[in-house]
């Protein structure tokens, strides 16, 4: 397997500055060899990529694009955990995924797959991670998605 970041080049993502936190938090901590990452949304330049709710006006497809975007900045606060260092990365261990829906949408998996899709197209194997998705009815910043990890370091 090539090396992360040689893999995000390949598929064309530049890694954007990790947000910092809008509120009383911090975009990751460490304990040992675990890094946590707050939740990250699908956020560009600060601007939020696909607000709404899945079901009523957001659609699945559009989501995990979204789901997708969150992963990238995921992939930020990792590398700044890191030192910059993406190689460090041992194995992605856990995604949660919190999809703002309607009741009677179920396609929460489809969407956080945009997420989990992204991690193992850069880490392969290592990138195969046990997952939650969930709906809940509303996201900070009415974003459609949420995706927190947890990341084994070396």
């Amino acid at each position: 397997m090539s090396h992360p970041d040689q893999n995000l080049a390949n598929l064309g993502i530049t890694l954007p500055t990790p947000a910092k936190p809008v509120a009383n938090y911090v975009g990751w901590v460490q304990t040992g060899n675990l890094v946590f990452t707050a939740g990250q949304l699908p956020l560009v330049e600060g601007k939020m990529t696909t607000a709404g709710v899945c079901g009523d006006t957001v659609n699945r497809d559009d989501a995990k694009l979204a789901a997708r975007q969150a992963a990238i900045n995921i992939l930020a606060q990792v590398k700044d955990a890191c030192g910059g260092d993406l190689g460090r990365v041992k194995r992605i261990v856990k995604l949660v995924g919190f999809v703002a829906s309607t009741p009677q949408f179920t396609d929460q998996p489809f969407v956080v797959n945009g997420a989990s899709d992204l991690m193992v197209e850069v880490f392969g194997e290592a990138g195969r991670h046990a997952r939650s998705a969930v709906g809940v009815p509303t996201l900070p910043l009415n974003a459609c998605v949420e995706v927190e990890a947890v990341v084994e370091v070396s």
